[in-house]
């Protein structure tokens, strides 16, 4: 929460716990958003193209109402490393 500059109440719950198996690919659009910034800065970037790259890589429920939006942490990052790489 410090590092992020947030109040603790504003962090999203899956940043705080881990999954039963250890092992979940995905986080929550709002556990994203939260690093957005420090993303950015340590990969060169604006902040508005870090959130451009984060909504197009977040996953709606399935068929519009099983689950939740989430955010495949390796493709968000594959995705982010091919907008660093020059053309």
């Amino acid at each position: 929460a410090q590092r992020e500059g947030l109040p603790e109440a504003a962090i999203p719950g899956d940043l705080l716990t881990a999954s039963g198996s250890g092992i979940d690919p995905d986080l929550s659009p709002a556990a994203a958003a939260v690093q957005v910034a420090r993303v950015a800065k340590a990969r060169g970037m604006s902040v508005d193209a870090v959130q451009a790259l984060l909504g197009a890589n977040t996953t709606p429920p399935q068929f519009g109402l099983l689950g939740e939006p989430r955010v495949n942490v390796l493709e968000i990052n594959l995705a982010l490393d091919a907008a660093a790489r020059p053309e």
